[in-house]
């Protein structure tokens, strides 16, 4: 297994060396991602302080994962009350059967 990797990415007018295992493609993504985030928090707030802009786009981005990390919990939980379901009409035709 390769050892980590310095990845440069520039995220709003700011380069960064990032040091990690994942794929260097993957990493230019995400940094492209934030930016724009960046650039929307830009269009939206009067602001032009970096780190405000930086802070409202993570805002916006963690919000985003735990709204999503809900659905997914909440979907998970519907999926298997629904294959419980299923297994006791499965069980229930089994019985009947005998």
């Amino acid at each position: 297994m390769a050892g980590p990797t310095v990845v440069h990415v520039e995220v709003y007018g700011q380069k960064y060396p990032i040091k990690t295992e994942l794929d260097p493609h993957y990493v230019e993504q995400l940094a492209t991602f934030v930016e724009s985030r960046m650039e929307l928090a830009a269009k939206t707030s009067p602001s032009s302080d970096a780190v405000g802009l930086a802070v409202l786009a993570a805002l916006n981005i963690t919000d985003e994962f735990f709204r999503t990390k809900t659905r997914l919990t909440n979907s998970s939980g519907t999926l298997t009350a629904r294959a419980e379901a299923i297994e006791k009409i499965v069980d229930q035709a089994l019985a009947l059967a005998e």
